[in-house]
């Protein structure tokens, strides 16, 4: 069955041009890197909006988490929505949204204005992602994945990694308000570029939408993801944080026994059967846990634990944005030579020994060190991220793509959430709150704390053992010499 409906939509779209499928890359990037910029750019300029606004710095917190509980609960019906209005409708309305989102974020004159816009501004992120990779999968051979999802990738390492910098930077020099205003020049961009270059691709046959699901499903992500954003502060008891978290479970499961009952389920759970999806989404998963925090803990050492000024820790940090983009033309070779077995089992107890070797800058460690490390931690995350983010698609059919990529970016966004909790715990843990005003204390602390991280991501290379040396081939290329 044909994944695009011809009898709604104009046949010269079923081949994108060339230079359609030059443009369509960067146009995917740029909407990546909007999303995941808005991710941590309002972190450092809590301060300076909640005295603008007249609250107090905590009141800012429901800023920060309505941005990512609307992306929790509105990307499950990506896929969906793009099968039903065709993804060059779907994402422009996204870029749109997201757009007029964030003009409204920046007139906003009160929090709870601010709030509002911010949702909005999730609802419109949340479509761009998953569909924005959905009509990458549907335009490319897989043959070519590999190299058109590295160069995409890279925009969500830089966004989350110079957000904090670019927030500290503006709110410094110019006004808060420009934090959000940056993203209308470059969403209105977008919309042209979308209209010139965008396919336009939709399912033959829709299936009805899962009501009882999205709500199951989108009510249990959304109230986890607030239990992860709000994790590690003493705004809420240990036994009301358990109550929620005990009933975003309990929501997710009741979506999971639902699924297994309905004839069109929100996201199909068992596309898990298949091995590749299932290592690749799975894997990423437990992997972000461990190297998710870093964007967190990092920081933490550079300023508080080292001295450095916010800006100095984020140019200490920008090495591994420039390593990503530096490597991307590496990572097809790397993986037609070894396979994406031999890679993400390698790669991923690579990444768990450079956490560990984060372990061991201090105060006398020379600054091209630091530098350095972060440039080699860059190429090897950029490898594990392009590798794990292609696999998903490798035995996955034009009919299920979909909601493969509805599965896989929902997942992504739930492990970063879980990241960063996972290094708040573990700070929290290995940090005595009196660590603050002795530095040695406090880098001992993080330093624990990356050992840790580092060992967990080691563990996870147990998901990776279940591939098959020929697994990916069709996506890779890669020849087994040997058998599966």
């Amino acid at each position: 069955m044909s994944s695009v409906d011809s009898t709604t939509v104009p046949s010269s779209l079923f081949t994108p041009s060339t230079s359609s499928k030059r443009f369509l890359p960067w146009l995917v990037a740029v909407a990546f890197f909007m999303e995941s910029l808005d991710t941590t750019i309002l972190n450092t300029a809590v301060p300076a909006i909640s005295e603008a606004l007249k609250v107090a710095p905590l009141s800012m917190k429901s800023v920060l988490a309505s941005y990512t509980l609307s992306l929790a609960v509105f990307i499950p019906i990506s896929g969906w929505v793009a099968d039903r209005f065709g993804t060059r409708r779907v994402f422009a309305s996204a870029i749109g949204l997201f757009t007029l989102g964030s003009f409204l974020c920046g007139i906003s004159t009160s929090i709870h204005i601010l709030v509002a816009c911010r949702i909005l501004q999730g609802c419109g992120g949340a479509m761009m992602v998953p569909v924005g990779r959905l009509t990458l999968v549907r335009t490319f051979a897989k043959s070519e994945l590999i190299r058109t999802m590295s160069f995409v990738a890279i925009p969500a390492l830089i966004g989350p990694m110079l957000g904090p910098v670019a927030g500290g930077f503006i709110v410094g020099y110019f006004h808060w308000r420009v934090i959000f205003f940056l993203n209308i020049p470059i969403g209105l961009a977008g919309l042209v570029m979308v209209y010139l270059h965008l396919p336009d691709y939709r399912a033959e046959r829709i299936d009805p939408l899962d009501i009882i699901g999205l709500i199951l499903f989108g009510s249990g992500v959304a109230l986890l993801s607030y239990v992860l954003e709000i994790f590690g502060e003493h705004t809420l008891s240990t036994v009301e944080i358990l109550g929620l978290l005990t009933m975003s479970l309990t929501l997710i499961a009741g979506y999971g026994l639902h699924a297994t009952k309905t004839p069109f389920p929100l996201l199909h759970l068992s596309l898990f059967r298949i091995r590749t999806f299932s290592a690749s989404v799975s894997g990423s998963f437990f992997t972000r846990l461990g190297i998710g925090g870093v964007p967190f803990l990092l920081p933490l050492l550079y300023q508080v634990g080292l001295g450095f000024t916010p800006i100095q820790s984020g140019m200490l940090i920008m090495p591994q944005a420039l390593a990503a983009m530096s490597t991307k033309f590496l990572l097809p070779r790397i993986l037609n030579r070894v396979g994406y077995r031999g890679v993400l089992i390698s790669n991923t107890v690579i990444l768990g020994m450079l956490l560990m070797l984060f372990a061991t800058i201090g105060l006398h460690t020379p600054v091209w060190v630091i530098a350095l490390q972060a440039f080699v931690y860059g190429a090897f995350t950029s490898l594990q991220y392009t590798s794990m983010n292609t696999l998903v698609y490798a035995d996955i059919t034009d009919e299920q793509t979909s909601n493969a990529s509805s599965i896989a970016s929902t997942m992504q966004q739930m492990s970063i959430s879980f990241g960063v909790a996972s290094a708040g715990l573990t700070t929290t843990f290995f940090i005595p709150h009196h660590a603050n005003s002795n530095p040695g204390e406090f880098i001992h602390g993080i330093h624990t704390a990356l050992m840790v991280l580092g060992g967990f991501t080691i563990l996870s290379t147990i998901i990776f053992r279940n591939l098959k040396s020929s697994d990916g081939a069709n996506v890779s290329q890669h020849k087994v010499l040997h058998g599966g």
